[in-house]
């Protein structure tokens, strides 16, 4: 599942800049949950090029480590591109993989969003049984005497 090379926006500066996302995007992918957790962190604090990568990840083609990666990552966001990263989980509600659709619902969960209302139960799962009770044979009772 390895990412193929990224277009170079015209945020980005200079190559060192190009070769830390690089190296942060491989580090989301990482074995290490630590390594995973802290990459995603430095990119919340990359403004829209961050955002990019933790989008791509999270609905592109990657183990369910890596989404949560960078989910954490979105959750992460500060000021203004906290609200962005709000619109990605919405976004990813509407998705149809459902590991996507799990992650930004609790996602969402964790930033205190309320969240949409699950589809109903199927009819069957309300389906009742009744339990009846099977009498059995009764001994005759001994009738105790007093002396």
């Amino acid at each position: 599942m390895e990412s193929g090379k990224r277009k170079i926006s015209g945020r980005e500066k200079d190559k060192e800049s190009v070769a830390l996302l690089d190296k942060l995007r491989g580090q989301l992918h990482s074995s290490n949950a630590s390594i995973r957790r802290r990459a995603a962190y430095n990119l919340s604090w990359m403004q829209e090029d961050g955002l990019d990568i933790l989008k791509s990840v999270l609905f592109g083609n990657f183990a369910v480590t890596s989404k949560n990666a960078a989910s954490y990552g979105l959750r992460k966001m500060q000021g203004r591109m906290k609200k962005m990263a709000f619109e990605v989980f919405m976004e990813g509600l509407k998705q149809p993989d459902r590991s996507v659709v799990d992650i930004c619902r609790n996602a969402l969960g964790l930033l205190g969003h309320e969240m949409p209302a699950k589809s109903p139960p199927k009819k069957e799962a309300a389906k009742r049984t009744s339990i009846r009770e099977i009498r059995g044979k009764r001994s005759p009772r001994r009738s105790v005497r007093t002396r």
